[in-house]
């Protein structure tokens, strides 16, 4: 049985992937690469309209922070500590203290539900309101009456001639006034 956990490490924010390949690459020519097991960066794909084109994107969901599956001894310890873009494990004290299973598994249950639906980059509530700023009630402003992440739909209720009327919308087709 392998006695590799997962720690958390703190890296400078914009670098994960780059601490990622750099690790894994030090951990190669270290000859510790049996030590260091998965470096993992949680991400999530988001959906949002560029320029009236829909486009999925990735985001991640702890910015500044990596996951590394690794059996903790003092050169692996030391391998990781001193990684460019590391700033130290994340934890009280000199030891590190690693993720619990628990942790662990909603972690990778998080990134797998993210990844598999894309969720879109601006959320919505009912009884906000919004601007209408594509389609046949471009410039009108509403309230948030429901919402529907799953279909990725809104019922805003719009006045129109003085009269309250209930509209369909895609979330791309409005914004938080």
């Amino acid at each position: 049985m392998s006695k590799a956990k997962w720690y958390v490490v703190h890296t400078q924010t914009g670098v994960e992937a780059k601490v990622k390949a750099s690790l894994l690459s030090r951990a190669e020519t270290a000859g510790l690469k049996d030590y260091i097991h998965q470096v993992l960066i949680p991400t999530e794909k988001i959906s949002e309209v560029k320029e009236g084109k829909k486009k999925i994107s990735e985001r991640k969901f702890f910015p500044g922070y990596v996951l590394v599956q690794m059996e903790m001894t003092d050169d692996s310890w030391y391998l990781v500590k001193n990684t460019p873009g590391i700033s130290g494990f994340v934890g009280s004290g000199k030891t590190p203290i690693p993720l619990s299973e628990i942790e662990v598994d909603q972690i990778l249950q998080q990134q797998e539900e993210k990844t598999s639906r894309p969720k879109p980059k601006v959320e919505f509530g009912a009884g906000e309101s919004v601007r209408v700023k594509e389609g046949a009630f471009a410039n009108f402003n509403g309230t948030i009456e429901e919402v529907n992440p799953d279909r990725g739909k809104l019922k805003v209720m719009v006045t129109i001639f003085g009269r309250s009327t209930p509209v369909e919308l895609e979330y791309w087709q409005v914004e938080k006034v």
